[in-house]
């Protein structure tokens, strides 16, 4: 969720606090906490720690992952931790690499490489890029590939490797001619617009110039500093209608590739005749040259030379002279002096472009633009296309890959320690990037009708494939197994529902359970599931092979003793409690899932779970039931309602959320009932729950007045604690940094609370949240939920049991909820003996539902009020929903409640976000079916024919039928048996945008049960402030569709906007599970944490650390590593390193770019704090570039109505102001002050700060009547909201004296003129131009960021209380740290806003 900008979080103890909200005294007693709405700096907001989308599926922790990085007291797990750490880090030392014809060269290596990673070095390096075929010797041995290097005798500090060539083989004479194929392709970025081989766009370079060095710093000229053209283009300035696509994607002239070769591709002579082979010739290439030679050559085991083939005839007798060479480079660079001098420059280039431009990415990224490519002659794709490669064959032996080992065995590592567990999870990381990329190609061929179905006799729909040793079925419902569930529309969902399932069972890695590796994709209007194939499994019927679950949905059930004790494992984490259900015979049979989840030992002997549709409780809400009443909540809103199938699940941060809910009203109820029977100390009842390294999913405590405690509360969904310990009795440690709770309650009742709050507001409005102060347990540790201390009294046993009643537990003696998933599921049969557990069931999915729309929906809505949750698009306004376990099934819902919301204006641009989602999600419905009937010939057209009537203005578009291009001499009679995506019907061309449009409003009525106003794209536009440019790219990337970037007349009355040149490409959307790195994300914990209390140096190490470990989970590109990245930069900037902040954020904006996209909202935020560092660093052009760039990205996402466009534009203000172009700076800080005032209503201090800014820039301009005007403003506010003796209403009061003077000063000069004339004696008048520390420092303060001056007698007390915490935190590590921490902050303190 993209948070208000993720401010620094840092503690001041001891010192006044800086909010300009409250006017804090210092208190020796109490530490004021100083916090922030985005600890990770991952922009999500506070109340998710998961980064990204999939919040919670990591909540159930590995049940053995013994470290708990505890952030606010380091447990002696995380000392060991450290300790761990250390190990890998073992120190590198250099070695000398001596290779023919270059200079010997020295090498940083470490003992834990392989060999081959040198070999990997070496083939990327200038000078040695163009080897493949090399042994690197040590004293004349040959070092082993896969050893490590301090595995080798003699290889130390100052050892010189020799790179000795190699005889070639088939094998890698191939490597060797792909190898130079890449390098020749480096700078080209066509693979990144067509999606292959993980490349994906990145334009930071376009905006810095390359390198962030010097570049855009102001040069003196004499003394005068020199101009630096500010013009921002017309289309980002405030108020302006246009929205060009084009310059979403700016033209970067390094991508004018330098020819080198016109044509390099394998000869028609391939492969050779056995008598040549037996001369050595392995393989033949032509080549032709930029001088347009035509030349033949062959690749022998001794190296390339020319023969003196032809086109036509064979002679592979060597030409004369024959040029051999080892390298295919030295020889061309012999033939054409053209490709000596373009290679040569074109590796300089690709050298110096940052590694991040190239690295590949985990996942495939795809671009919805792309401009027109020339489509060049290259062998190696073409040789991919069409060979059976399907995969990796050649870099693994034994061909095809088993991804089902492979994903298992990964699972089967060790994970006693650090190094092991890292070990593992890289390995199942990389095993699940390249399961997805395999699954996706596969996915695609079988819709393209490229693989042979296994059932080939049956229709289209019922078809199965294998292919890569992956199993692919369609998204229809074949045999009429969902016939009972909603037919298609069911087989639609149970995918998705199943891969959650799958993405559950995997993060609570229960050692002895598997789960298949699983991955849907959505191409070409087809649903496709992915699956990894059960050993075995082919060879039998599936009903001799089930020996747990049911496959016919409950009419016969079977069990097996060591599933339930696999499953046993996984019920507390997954909330599933063990049930018993009938089966045909009548006899109870145990279950600990879903009777659809079916168990099948393979022949590997491992237990395999399969189909896990129904992890999650069903959702009542829409799941109408006979004689079922939801609660009064629910049917105020009008549920249940009717969905198109019954497999509505609720999601797993729901279940999260409600049962920590729960448990809140549990202690609540516990606490107030003892206090009423005055029981004495003594009798404990001890639950302390102790949350450090789990950040609870939204959780929601506003109790459906239950008990009177709970009148109080109020949804509080922004709270995270970072540390909560809460117990019915004394506790024995009360965190340092807890404060008292507030309720007087707390002293009177033997309860003690102490929250930690992390980024909330609450604290400022309402201080006592609940009557004891809220206690928020952590999502990971149920273990610690259950009263542990025996009950001796039975009096408090009473009130557990009372307390445990109330809130539904399925234990009397302690607090535990859990779900029976098969309720409601049509075909189950229960025991008559327990129709008492099953009621209690049934009501506890009614709570479940009443919680969503009651609590879940109106906690989402108060965070986008308080501005704790920003969602900029489509995909963010998703992500926002699913932290709080709201289905998108609910958008209409939420929609509705957003309209009657009193606070409507605040929320906008939320309901304009929303609108167009649900807009473009009914369309993309539509789309998929539209699709589905359309032959591949007629692809492009259809898709532009179906933009036209969405967004196009012109009436009545027409469908080309693309008879055109080719007319058939036969009419071609009718095939039975047609390729999936091979539908000839031509309905597609009689959609018209009237009926479209129509569609589009049923279907907005039928699936969200909201009223879409008008029958056109235009009507919509207008009454609800649509952008046809946004509706395009929420379009694109929900559907897959590629267009051409250009400019589109969507307006035109009189021609359509697309025509079916426009349509470049159709893309999978692929849906896959995200491995996790526990290890690093718990160092991240703890350093946010450690930030947290202020302790910035650990924090920073920290952070480091975690770094390290996700780097090396998940090599060097990935959303979490962006996240890490970007918080060190906030780090650095703040302990004054510029320069690191900025080489930091320079790679988190790269990061972003690759791996979200480059329009994505994240991205833009990147951008943004890029722009802050550069202004820092004096690169004052560049940071104005970045921050042009990040105005023209959101107008294009979410257009220029969004609060998040204030912080924008009162960066480009300011940035303008300070280079003194103030005409334009007034625009912006106008437009943001407008923007301010709407969102956070006109007597927010951020609109007092706004009116200040705009005042200066009036000053400057000497109109001290406006400057005036503004500061009054902005002094009324201050003086009404944090009163007179505050600091900000005081330097508001002087300043306005100031302005007042100069006004006055400035009247009578011009009095003096108007007087005397030309010989008037003037005054000089003072007109400042602003300083950069001063524009800087507004700069700071806008983005969260305020440094305080302190006085040496501050920082001794602060020296002093920093160490009385730290010995109570760290006592082995109390003295060299804490001397240090204040002291780097050259005597200032950064907090908070």
């Amino acid at each position: 969720m993209v948070s208000k900008t993720d401010d620094i979080p840092a503690s001041v103890p001891n010192c006044n606090s800086v909010d300009p909200a409250e006017g804090d005294t210092p208190d020796s007693n109490e530490t004021t906490k100083t916090v922030l709405k985005d600890p990770c700096g991952c922009a999500h907001s506070a109340d998710t720690a998961m980064m990204n989308g999939n919040g919670g599926h990591d909540h159930s922790e590995e049940a053995d992952s013994k470290q708990e990085g505890s952030g606010a007291d380091a447990d002696p797990g995380e000392e060991a931790n450290e300790q761990e750490v250390i190990v890998i880090q073992d120190t590198g030392f250099t070695v000398k690499i001596q290779a023919p014809g270059t200079e010997p060269f020295d090498l940083q290596v470490s003992p834990q490489e392989m060999v081959q990673e040198i070999h990997q070095v070496l083939m990327d390096r200038e000078d040695t890029c163009h080897r493949t075929c090399f042994s690197l010797q040590l004293d004349g041995n040959v070092l082993d590939n896969f050893a490590e290097l301090k595995s080798i005798e003699g290889l130390q500090e100052g050892s010189v490797l020799k790179v000795v060539e190699e005889p070639y083989t088939v094998r890698e004479a191939r490597i060797h001619v792909r190898h130079i194929r890449d390098l020749l392709k480096s700078m080209d970025p066509s693979d990144a617009y067509n999606g292959v081989d993980c490349n994906s766009l990145s334009f930071l370079s376009v905006f810095t110039d390359g390198d962030l060095g010097d570049s855009g710093k102001r040069k003196k000229k004499g003394s005068e500093l020199e101009q630096i053209d500010c013009t921002p283009p017309e289309h980002i300035l405030p108020g302006s209608k246009e929205r060009p696509l084009v310059p979403l994607q700016p033209q970067n002239k390094d991508w004018k590739p330098l020819q080198c070769l016109k044509v390099l591709t394998m000869s028609g002579w391939n492969p050779p005749p056995g008598n040549r082979k037996m001369h050595g010739d392995l393989m033949y290439l032509y080549i032709v040259t930029v001088e347009e030679r035509h030349v033949s050559l062959t690749a022998s085991t001794r190296g390339f030379y020319l023969n003196q083939s032809t086109t036509y005839s064979f002679n592979p007798k060597p030409a004369n002279p024959s040029f051999l060479s080892h390298s295919l480079v030295e020889l061309l660079s012999q033939i054409s002096p053209a490709f000596k001098k373009n290679f040569t420059a074109l590796q300089k280039k690709r050298v110096q472009r940052h590694p991040f431009e190239r690295i590949a990415t985990p996942f495939q990224v795809y671009s919805w633009t792309a401009p027109q490519i020339d489509h060049a002659m290259d062998c190696v794709r073409a040789e991919d296309a069409y060979t059976s490669r399907l995969g990796y064959e050649e870099h693994i032996p034994g061909q095809t890959r088993d991804w089902n080992e492979e994903l298992q065995t990964t699972r089967e590592l060790p994970r006693k320690n650090l190094p092991e567990r890292l070990l593992r999870e890289r390995a199942i990381f990389k095993v699940h990037s390249d399961f997805a990329a395999a699954a996706t190609r596969g996915a695609m061929a079988v819709i393209d009708g490229n693989v042979m179905a296994i059932n080939p006799g049956e229709e289209t729909r019922m078809q199965m494939f294998i292919w890569n040793n992956i199993f692919f079925s369609l998204g229809f419902d074949v045999r009429d197994h969902y016939r009972e569930l909603g037919g298609d529309a069911a087989a639609h969902a149970a995918p998705t529902n199943d891969l959650n399932g799958v993405r559950a069972y995997g993060a609570v890695d229960v050692e002895g359970l598997y789960t298949l590796g699983t991955v849907v994709v959505d191409y070409r209007g087809y649903r496709v599931t992915a699956q990894s194939i059960i050993p075995g499994i082919l060879e039998r019927e599936q009903e001799q092979s089930v020996i747990y679950g049911s496959i016919d949905f409950g009419k016969t059930v079977v069990s097996h003793p060591k599933y339930l004790e696999l499953l046993e494992k996984t019920s507390r984490p997954l909330k599933v409690q063990r049930h018993a259900v009938l089966n045909e015979k009548e006899a109870p049979v145990e279950l600990c899932s879903s009777v659809e989840c079916k168990g099948i030992i393979g022949n590997d002997g491992r237990h395999y779970i399969l189909d896990l549709l129904r992890t999650f409780p069903p959702d009542l809400n829409f799941l109408p039931v006979d004689g079922e009443e939801l609660p009064p909540e629910c049917q105020r809103l009008g549920f249940p309602r009717q969905h198109r199938h019954r497999l509505a699940c609720l999601r797993q941060e729901l279940i999260e959320a409600f049962v920590e809910h729960r448990y809140l009203l549990f202690m609540k109820m516990a606490a107030l009932q003892l206090m009423q029977q005055k029981a004495n100390k003594d009798n404990k009842v001890a639950a302390v729950t102790d949350g450090t390294n789990a950040e609870p999913e939204g959780t929601s405590a506003a109790p459906q007045n239950a008990t009177p405690a709970s009148d109080s509360a109020t949804p509080n969904s922004a709270a995270t604690p970072s540390e909560s310990t809460a117990t019915p009795a004394e506790t024995n440690q009360t965190p340092p940094e807890s404060q008292p709770a507030e309720a007087d309650t707390a002293n009177s009742a033997p309860a003690t609370a102490a929250v930690a709050t992390e980024a909330t507001k609450e604290q400022a409005k309402a201080p006592a949240v609940t009557t004891n102060g809220t206690p928020e347990p952590a999502a990971h540790d149920e273990q610690a939920r259950e009263c542990e201390s025996p009950l001796e009294d039975p009096k408090s046993r009473e009130v557990v049991l009372n307390a445990c009643k109330a809130v539904g537990s399925i234990s009397d003696t302690s607090f535990d909820i859990r779900f029976n998933p098969d309720i409601f599921s049509p075909g189950v049969r229960f025991l008559d003996s327990s129709a008492d557990a099953i009621q209690k069931q049934k009501q506890l999915l009614k709570d479940a539902a009443a919680f969503l729309v009651s609590c879940q929906i109106p906690s989402l809505v108060k965070d986008c009020l308080d501005h704790s949750a920003l969602p900029m698009d489509g995909a963010t306004l998703t992500e926002a929903l699913h932290q709080r376990g709201i289905n998108i099934r609910y958008l209409g819902t939420v929609l509705d409640f957003v309209d009657k919301t009193p606070a409507k204006t605040q929320l906008e641009y939320f309901y304009r976000i929303g609108v167009t989602e649900l807009i473009t999600r009914c369309a993309k419905h539509i789309f998929k079916t539209y699709l589905q009937g359309v032959e591949l010939s007629a692809l492009s057209a259809a898709v532009s024919h179906f933009l036209n009537c969405f967004l196009s203005s012109f009436p009545d578009a027409v469908a080309h039928l693309p008879a055109d291009e080719l007319v058939s001499r036969r009419k071609n009679r009718k095939r039975r048996n047609r390729v999936p995506g091979g539908g000839d019907n031509t309905t597609w061309s009689s959609l018209t945008p009237a009926e479209l449009w129509k569609n589009i409003v049923s279907e907005a009525q039928t699936y969200y049960h909201f009223t879409l106003q008008g029958e056109s794209v235009d009507q919509a536009v207008e009454k609800y402030g649509l952008h046809k440019i946004t509706l395009l790219r929420e379009i694109s990337v929900k559907a897959g569709i590629q267009i051409l970037i250009k400019e589109y007349n969507f307006d035109s009355r009189h021609k359509p906007a697309f025509t079916e040149e426009d349509i470049l490409n159709i893309f999978p959307v692929v849906k896959h599970v995200n491995p996790k790195a526990s290890d690093a994300f718990h160092f991240f914990q703890s350093g946010q944490a450690k930030v947290q209390q202020g302790f910035l140096k650990e924090g920073c190490e920290l952070i480091n650390e975690a770094l390290n470990l996700f780097n090396n989970v998940y090599g060097a590109m990935h959303m979490e590593i962006c996240a890490c990245l970007r918080l060190l930069a906030r780090l650095n900037y703040i302990m004054g390193d510029h320069p690191e902040a900025l080489n930091n954020q320079q790679k988190a904006v790269l990061m972003s770019e690759r791996v979200l996209g480059i329009e994505h909202p994240n991205t833009i935020q990147e951008y943004m704090h890029l722009a802050l560092y550069c202004f820092a660093n004096g690169q004052l052009s560049t940071a104005l570039k970045l921050l042009y760039r990040a105005r023209y990205l959101m107008l294009m996402v979410c257009g220029e109505d969004h609060p998040e466009m204030a912080l924008l534009d009162s960066n480009i203000g300011l940035v303008l102001h300070g280079v003194m172009e103030y005409d334009l700076s007034l625009r912006f800080l106008e437009n943001a002050l407008a923007i301010n005032s709407k969102y956070h209503g006109p007597r927010s201090l951020k609109v007092a700060l706004s009116h200040h800014l705009v005042a200066r820039v009036y000053e400057s301009k000497a109109e001290f009547r406006s400057a005036l005007q503004h500061e009054k403003e902005g002094y009324t506010i201050y003086k009404n909201q944090v009163g007179e003796a505050h600091e900000k209403t005081k330097e508001s009061s002087e300043y306005l004296k100031y302005l007042t003077q100069q006004a006055v000063a400035l009247q009578r000069t011009m009095n003096e003129i108007y007087k005397n004339g030309s010989n008037a004696s003037i005054m000089p008048l003072k007109f400042t131009a602003p300083s950069m520390a001063s524009v800087l420092e507004q700069l700071n303060i806008i983005n969260g960021i305020i440094f305080i001056p302190l006085s040496q007698k501050d920082l001794e007390n602060l020296k002093a209380e920093v160490q009385r915490r730290q010995m109570l935190q760290e006592a082995s590590k109390s003295e060299e740290t804490s001397e240090d921490v204040p002291t780097e902050l050259d005597d200032k303190l950064p907090v908070d806003d």
